[in-house]
């Protein structure tokens, strides 16, 4: 006899709307109570937390809705047919954060290692069919031992229909992926298909083969963390956007991202009330960046004093750091900032740094959030490593990020500006709708030593004192082609400002831009460069 069964036979006082309604209730409590207290304690004994306590930590408190909270599945054989748990290891549906709505599915590792068969999927599917008609973010905790073999390639058809959709909806909703168990096999294709994965460290791990089979076929030794834990993937694969020591942080963290982004790609990201003026002078700014380009500094801090309340929210900070992409409020509106890091490789633009603030800008755009480009760069780091590997292919990357972004777009020039770097940087030769300049400001095709070495080899060649001589012209090419003010005076900077001026100066040109509209071509989409 089935649970079922046993609740809904009649009772003695008779088969009344009562006694289903208890039977009912009997049924509800089996559903959410899970496969026991073992189960619960063998999954608290590894550091995780419970579908069910990580869905409560996510969303506002009392608002979750549950999908399909009795379905099972109805495969058989291998012994499945004798277990038939409800959920059948994915619980779904849709809450609140901050009163705004968010759907969710998390995997329950309590039930079958929280593996993929065909009614999980059919419940992923449903609930991401939702979120993209409702236009509302989507956010997935994983915790799955990957698909149920023993449903055979019904489980890999499931996951099918989940990258189906992963890339329907992507740049419709927001998407974000929690690692917070296992992730092997095809199942992590689903968050690389996302615009932001979170990991937790010692807990999460993402692999396409695992140990066991790298040593197989390679015969290299190596950890579960070692090949996909969350460090190596914030550090060296840039799969992980964010990294945090325990669960409870990194929900509280997807909690504070969501308040960051519009609910969808028709909507604007939520406007919050500041008490930081919006013409506050930034006096601090005058000390954070040397004159000399050589001398480095940290432009997070110059971020710092821009924003509003010096908050900001850093996407990949671990990942190619010679480039630094966050999300701020200026005015209490959304902006995204990229923005070169002279403390990291001197700010050079490479394979790694072009890739993650082409995909940030992409991002943006999809998403009506504003770019503001604060600009440092001497250029694209030079090498056999770089050009073999692709550096023409993935700067194009960004370039095109940013010719295609229609969104309000402003660029900042702090120092240096050089070369094809300075024109990928949202140059106003590639669209930017307002470029300004501090002062500190060169802007060429290279250095002034290098340029001098070029143009005046031979005169420096031929000179009685050829340093001397190599010195006078290369102050004689600065003084006549990298002063301050020479873009300025051939349009390609809209003005120089002071740096006191910065934060006035974006907010107002922010407000100016907020009814931007641009027509675009018809097309199916376009052909970025891979």
């Amino acid at each position: 006899m089935t649970l079922i069964d046993d609740v809904f036979r009649p009772h003695a006082e008779g088969d009344d709307s009562r006694g289903r309604a208890a039977g009912l209730r009997a049924v509800r409590r089996r559903a959410v109570h899970g496969p026991g207290t073992a189960a619960t304690r063998a999954q608290h004994a590894k550091g995780k937390l419970t579908a069910r306590e990580r869905i409560a930590l996510l969303l506002d408190e009392g608002s979750f809705c549950e999908m399909e909270q009795l379905r099972t599945h109805r495969a058989t054989g291998f012994g499945l047919e004798d277990r038939r748990p409800y959920t059948d290891g994915v619980i779904t549906g849709w809450g609140t954060v901050e009163g705004r709505t968010v759907f969710v599915y998390a995997h329950d590792f309590r039930i079958f290692g929280g593996a993929l068969g065909e009614a999980h999927a059919a419940k992923i599917h449903k609930v991401m069919d939702k979120a993209i008609a409702a236009g509302a973010p989507l956010v997935s905790l994983n915790d799955g031992a990957g698909a149920r073999i023993q449903e055979g390639v019904s489980a890999l058809a499931g996951y099918g229909g989940i990258f189906q959709r992963n890339t329907r909806a992507s740049g419709v909703i927001p998407q974000i992926s929690v690692m917070l168990g296992p992730c092997a096999g095809g199942a992590a294709y689903s968050p690389a298909l996302t615009d932001f994965v979170f990991m937790v460290r010692d807990v999460s791990q993402m692999f396409i083969t695992g140990p066991d089979v790298v040593k197989a076929v390679t015969g290299e030794e190596i950890t579960h963390d070692g090949l996909g834990g969350a460090d190596v993937h914030a550090r060296t694969s840039g799969v992980a956007h964010f990294v945090h020591e325990d669960e409870e942080s990194c929900l509280a963290d997807v909690r504070y991202l969501l308040w960051m982004l519009p609910q969808n790609n028709r909507e604007n990201p939520p406007v919050v009330s500041t008490q930081d003026p919006p013409d506050r002078p930034c006096e601090a700014l005058l000390d954070l960046v040397p004159v000399d380009g050589n001398r480095p500094y940290d432009v997070r801090r110059v971020i710092e004093e821009i924003v509003d309340d010096g908050e900001y929210v850093e996407v990949h900070e671990q990942w190619a750091p010679n480039v630094v992409c966050a999300l701020a409020r200026l005015d209490g509106s959304v902006v995204g900032i990229v923005a070169n890091q002279p403390q990291t490789l001197a700010g050079v633009l490479d394979i790694r740094a072009s890739e993650k603030a082409a995909r940030f800008v992409q991002m943006c755009d999809a998403f009506n959030i504003p770019i503001v480009t604060l600009l440092d760069v001497p250029g694209f780091l030079p090498g056999t490593d770089q050009e073999h590997g692709g550096v023409i292919r993935h700067g194009a990357k960004l370039l095109y990020a940013y010719c295609n972004a229609t969104v309000p777009r402003i660029s900042l020039v702090l120092r240096k500006a050089y070369g094809g770097a300075y024109i990928v940087m949202d140059s106003q030769s590639i669209g930017a709708d307002l470029t300004f300049a501090w002062p500190t400001n060169e802007i060429a095709v290279m250095g002034a030593e290098g340029a001098a070495n070029v143009i005046f080899r031979r005169a420096i060649a031929r000179a009685a004192d050829p340093e001397a001589e190599r010195a006078r012209l290369v102050k004689e090419y600065r003084a006549q082609l990298m002063h301050p003010y020479h873009a300025a005076e051939r349009g390609l900077v809209d003005d120089v400002i002071d740096p006191v001026d910065t934060r006035r100066v974006l907010v107002s040109s922010l407000r100016m831009l907020r009814t931007k509209q641009v027509g675009l071509p018809l097309r199916k989409h376009g052909n970025p460069p891979q």
